[in-house]
């Protein structure tokens, strides 16, 4: 029996079995894209992950036991450090890498590519705004427009340099991803619907405007003149069309909807894949999933992203601290958006980003950075259980006190 006061009694068992599951599933879907694709580099791609992997959980344990004052106190450095880290790409980058990607988000040095720096930038920019919002808070107690403008600006000050050095770097899926993070904090902290309503309109209406001048006839031509990049135009056009230039510009996109409809409801089984789709190892990992074990396969996926985040919610509704509050949902955020994104662009509801499936898709940057937010997760739990204990033994010596009177 476990007592009272122990680490393991604090520790929210619970959040990591769907982790640990996620991180299974995507061993054995790289193994088998590796398999098909780079048969002689199975152990080492395979290795690798595995040791991104141990790296990552390590991270996670070390961030769980963060107290709530130390990481209020080093969110500012970790901000900084991740802005300085995501300069680096724009110097120390592959030139092969970015004509087939289209960014520069990588850091190469010596024909070596290491990490994305803005896997990262993620956490630490979770942090900052949490941070920030609740600095905004106890200062000012009274809201009305003005603070809610007030705020926003703040919020946005922060958010610009990531996005700008982003359009630097020609990344466009992971503005999005920042996007999404800064639109649900923002949401939670109590901005009033007098601005997000108009907001979200304008956003709908600048949507649409944009389809229209991109399915009108010259509509590319035009985005292309106006400084849109064609690989842009090119995943627009596979999203809309994804058989039109199947042999060509639509091909990845062609290849995953036949690849994920050929699986069925079954699967066609382990290691049974059949057609090639590029980079499947990383951005396309769930055509490997949908190809090998069907509808059922992809079901069970989705349902371990559904139960790790109802963990998550469950843990953020118990916790009392605002700060890990605002820490969790912009995490949330994140992981809703990166796996909409993934699995809608692989299969065909959404235009192809190059976001990968968290803790499934092959990258070092991208687990340890996801292993890393569970970890902070973890923190809240393990702080809400060490404040639940101290509680208890005040109220244990307050009573005991009280008797002896």
């Amino acid at each position: 029996m476990k007592y009272r006061g122990s680490i393991d009694s604090r520790v929210d068992y619970s959040l990591i079995l769907p982790v640990f599951f996620l991180l299974v599933v995507g061993i054995l879907a790289l193994f088998i894209a590796v398999s098909q694709d780079y048969p002689n580099s199975v152990l080492q791609m395979v290795g690798q992950q595995i040791a991104w992997i141990g790296i990552g959980i390590g991270a996670a344990f070390l961030v769980m036991f963060f107290s709530t004052k130390f990481l209020w106190q080093i969110t500012p450095f970790l901000y900084v450090l991740g802005l300085g880290l995501m300069v680096l790409p724009l110097f120390f980058y592959s030139p092969d890498l970015v004509a087939s990607t289209g960014a520069k988000n990588w850091v190469t040095i010596g024909g070596m590519t290491l990490f994305q720096p803005s896997e990262f930038m993620k956490i630490s920019y979770i942090v900052m705004i949490a941070r920030v919002i609740v600095t905004f808070h106890k200062h000012h107690t009274e809201r009305g427009l003005r603070e809610d403008f007030m705020l926003i600006a703040y919020m946005t000050l922060f958010t610009l340099p990531v996005l700008v050095l982003l359009a630097l770097q020609s990344d466009l899926g992971t503005s999005l991803v920042f996007v999404a993070i800064f639109s649900g904090m923002l949401l939670l902290s109590g901005v009033s619907w007098k601005i997000l309503l108009p907001t979200a309109l304008m956003v709908l209406v600048l949507a649409g405007g944009f389809m229209l001048i991109f399915v009108s006839p010259g509509g590319t031509t035009f985005l292309h003149n106006m400084g849109m990049d064609t690989y842009k135009i090119n995943r627009i056009s596979a999203w809309l069309d994804p058989f039109k230039h199947a042999q060509s510009t639509t091909y990845q996109q062609a290849q995953s909807l036949i690849a994920i409809g050929s699986g069925g409801l079954k699967g066609l089984g382990f290691n049974k894949t059949n057609l090639l789709i590029p980079v499947r190892e990383s951005d396309m990992i769930f055509t490997v999933i949908g190809e090998d074990f069907g509808f059922i396969g992809g079901t069970v996926l989705i349902g371990l992203y559904l139960l790790l985040i109802y963990r998550m919610l469950r843990i953020t509704l118990k916790s009392n601290n605002r700060y890990y509050t605002y820490i969790s949902t912009g995490y949330i955020m994140m992981l809703l958006f990166h796996v909409f994104e993934n699995i809608g662009a692989a299969t065909g509801l959404l235009p192809l980003t190059g976001i990968p499936l968290p803790f499934i898709s092959q990258g070092g940057s991208s687990i340890v950075s996801n292993l890393i937010g569970i970890g902070l997760v973890l923190s809240m739990s393990y702080q809400s259980h060490l404040a639940d204990e101290k509680e208890e033994v005040r109220s244990r010596k307050y009573r005991k006190i009280t008797l002896e009177r």
